[in-house]
C-alpha cells in the first residue's frame, strides 16, 4: 500500500498538529509506510509556509524534512496527471484535482494507493479512496 499525502496532512504531520486525523497520523508515523507526495502538495505546502500560516519555520525546513525521509517519493505533475485532472469536474479546486489525479494515475499503474486527506472538496467527490 502506498499513501498519497495531501497538503494539510503533510503540514500538520510535520508540525505535530492535533488536527491530523488519527489514522493518517498512524500511517505517517509508521517507519514502514510508503509515502507519495505529489509535486502540487509540496508546492502548496511551500506557499503556506512562506506566508507564515504554519509553525514550520521556513520553506527550507519543510524541504529538508521531506528530503530526509527515505519513505517519501515525490510524484511529478506530468502529462498523465494533467490529462486525468481534466476529467475530475466533481472536484472544483485545481490543486485538489491534481492531488486526486495523482492517486488515480498511480492506481492505473496497478499501485494500491490511498489518499491521506480531510479536504471536503476531495472527500465529497468519492473519486479516490481516503484515509483520515
Amino acid at each position: 500500500m502506498k499513501y498519497v499525502i495531501d497538503t494539510h496532512a503533510l503540514i500538520w504531520f510535520l508540525e505535530g498538529n492535533s488536527r491530523l486525523g488519527a489514522n493518517a497520523n498512524a500511517i505517517l508515523s509508521n517507519p514502514d509506510s510508503q509515502l507519495v507526495i505529489p509535486a502540487t502538495t509540496l508546492a502548496e505546502a511551500v506557499w503556506i509556509v512562506e506566508r507564515g500560516r504554519t509553525s514550520i519555520p521556513s520553506a527550507k525546513n519543510l524541504l529538508s524534512a521531506v528530503e530526509a525521509d527515505p519513505r517519501v517519493v515525490i510524484s511529478p505533475l506530468d502529462k498523465d496527471v494533467i490529462e486525468t485532472t481534466m476529467s475530475l469536474s466533481a472536484i472544483n479546486e485545481m490543486h485538489d484535482r491534481q492531488i486526486a489525479a495523482t492517486v488515480l494515475v498511480l492506481t492505473s499503474k496497478d499501485e494500491d494507493v490511498q489518499l491521506l486527506t480531510c479536504d471536503l472538496n476531495i472527500t465529497a467527490s468519492g473519486l479516490v479512496p481516503i484515509i483520515w
